[in-house]
C-alpha cells in the first residue's frame, strides 16, 4: 500500500463528495486559496 500525502487525501475526498475547493473552503471558514495550498502540500496550517 502506497502512502499518500495529506494534500492528496484532501483532494481525493473533496472530489468524492463532489465539492469544489471553494465549497470546502466555505464550510471550513477558510479561503479557496488555502484549500489549494493544502492540496498541493504547500501549507499544513
Amino acid at each position: 500500500m502506497q502512502n499518500k500525502s495529506l494534500g492528496t487525501a484532501i483532494a481525493q475526498r473533496r472530489k468524492e463528495l463532489g465539492m469544489t475547493q471553494l465549497a470546502l473552503a466555505e464550510k471550513m471558514g477558510v479561503t479557496d486559496k488555502a484549500v489549494s495550498k493544502w492540496e498541493r502540500d504547500l501549507s499544513h496550517s
